[in-house]
């Protein structure tokens, strides 16, 4: 099959290929334009090409021989495009980025295991911290109660580029509107995110905790028997 201008390198302009750096350790990993995703050779992690553009990928019967990917799912191409929406966002703020892709590795690994709908999952993990620096400017505070008020509107509006359906759209602004607080909603896909939340959080919450305090704290606040098993091999080596 005769390989089509947009993945012919011939057809490429310098800007195809790129930088990016990873989100594990901050190495930079060089991409072209047409990979998914690469491992990094620094720290082993999976790094997702943030300006990838499925284009005509989305309904070329050739797209997998093509790009060597499945381009079919729609949750995991609205996550590629979500991530871009926040990284937009967040600007230069690389250390909010780079906590959503910590969340967002968590939430898949949960919800591979939990079940949920993928979707929701993804969404909420880019998301649920998209109100921060709106409430640092409204608020003088990035404190939670905050980030609950004013996240939910600001991710309803990037949603609604999509045609997800209110449903989708509202269960995702709930969990944003409760991701501190859980006072308002105890779904599965809450949970996830909840869990995914902590795993990122204790270390900076709970600095120099011994394991039987750390032990205590994954028995109260985890949701997820997925969750709970990473907390403790994460946390407590088990």
């Amino acid at each position: 099959m005769a390989r089509c201008p947009g993945q012919d390198k011939r057809y490429w302009k310098p800007g195809d290929i790129f930088e990016v750096a990873c989100g594990g350790c901050g190495k930079s990993i060089e991409f072209f334009k047409d990979e998914p995703k690469l491992k990094c050779r620094s720290c082993g992690r999976t790094v997702v090409n943030p300006k990838i553009d499925l284009g005509c990928a989305q309904w070329c019967q050739y797209a997998e021989q093509c790009l060597a990917v499945s381009v079919k799912n729609e949750a995991d191409i609205i996550r590629e495009r979500l991530i871009r929406e926040m990284k937009n966002l967040f600007g230069g703020d690389q250390r909010r980025v780079d906590h959503a892709l910590s969340v967002l590795d968590y939430a898949e690994q949960i919800q591979a295991m939990e079940g949920g709908d993928p979707l929701v999952v993804k969404a909420a993990a880019i998301l649920h911290d998209i109100g921060i620096h709106e409430a640092q400017r409204k608020y003088g505070s990035s404190g939670g109660k905050y980030q609950e008020i004013e996240g939910p509107p600001i991710a309803r509006e990037i949603l609604s580029q999509y045609d997800l359906g209110e449903a989708i759209v509202e269960h995702v602004c709930r969990i944003i509107a409760n991701h501190h607080s859980a006072k308002d909603i105890d779904t599965l896909e809450f949970r996830i995110l909840w869990d995914s939340d902590w795993l990122v959080n204790i270390p900076a919450e709970f600095p120099g905790a011994d394991k039987e305090t750390l032990g205590k704290l994954i028995e109260k606040i985890f949701k997820t028997q997925r969750g709970h098993q990473i907390a403790v091999e994460l946390f407590l080596g088990k």
